[in-house]
């Protein structure tokens, strides 16, 4: 699934390619893409019509677009295989088109919602006070937001009494952080994914988020990560940090830093990739 790094590279593709321009129609071609909707596609559509588009907006892995001079958003799940695509208007039809939106401009060029698993889709949202849809309220800040507040984070973070790894996923804590991030973070910071978020200090807190800033800023200038065709930029490319991991998915490799094969253990039905010996697993106490 898309984490931050991911979907920022989409955001700013749409920056690009969509913001300013005004809908002149739009086709829903699968219900289940605005099952989030509950009105449903026909509504969807014709209320999306005549509305020009704002600045792409994201927080986490939750991106939406905001209607200019209106409290409303669309809000986008890519889910396990959304793609939100900027294409040709006269391309051939991708086999999993979903919705079309198109534009009332001589650019050219319109949105397609692409999606394999139909596990994604878009919804039309009333804004919040700050400019959220208002169904992602709840969703913490993400670390590369500059008003994220890290001793705020450090407080939450000892009081949660969780496990470091639950608590980086954890989005009512910080956003955007998903599995590979995190093994990523974790590895760097020669944290075990199990040690208890309350044996956590104050410069160890910070040292972790300052890894986390810096993988993911990584991971966003080579367009994220890439496992397979599924996850694409608006144009339709692939990221290649797949190939800069020292963590996830490296299991029986050796450890970039002291040669120790890396493991892989089942987690809350994912899996966590660590060095046995740079991140030793928590004491347990009898």
């Amino acid at each position: 699934m898309p984490e931050l790094p991911e979907v920022e590279v989409v955001r700013r593709g749409l920056e690009r390619w969509v913001a300013g321009r005004t809908i002149e129609d739009v086709e829903v071609l699968h219900p289940r893409a605005v099952r989030r909707h509950p009105a449903g596609g026909v509504d969807f559509a014709a209320r999306l019509r005549g509305e020009t588009v704002g600045v792409p907006q994201r927080r986490g892995k939750y991106l939406w677009l905001p209607l200019a001079g209106r409290d409303l958003s669309v809000l986008g799940h890519l889910g396990m295989s959304g793609q939100l695509l900027v294409q040709p208007a006269d391309a051939p039809d991708e086999k999993h088109l979903r919705i079309r939106v198109r534009f009332d401009d001589a650019a050219g060029t319109e949105l397609r919602f692409v999606d394999q698993r139909t596990f994604g889709g878009l919804s039309l949202h009333d804004n919040t006070p700050d400019g959220l849809p208002d169904v992602i309220a709840h969703i913490a800040r993400d670390p590369l937001d500059p008003l994220f507040d890290e001793a705020a984070y450090h407080l939450a973070l000892r009081a949660k009494r969780s496990t470091v790894k639950r608590a980086l996923l954890d989005q009512s804590l910080i956003s955007g952080v998903g599995n590979i991030y995190a093994d990523e973070a974790l590895w760097r910071a020669r944290l075990h994914y199990e040690r208890p978020t309350a044996t956590l200090t104050r410069p160890l807190s910070a040292e972790l988020l300052g890894h986390v800033w810096d993988v993911m800023n990584a991971a966003l200038a080579v367009g994220g990560t890439s496992f397979d065709s599924l996850y694409v930029n608006v144009n339709g490319e692939s990221g290649y940090f797949d190939r800069s991991l020292d963590a996830y998915g490296r299991e029986d490799e050796p450890c970039r830093r002291c040669g120790t094969p890396m493991r892989r253990r089942p987690w809350m039905n994912r899996s966590s990739y660590f060095c046995p010996r740079c991140q030793r697993p928590p004491r347990v106490v009898s």
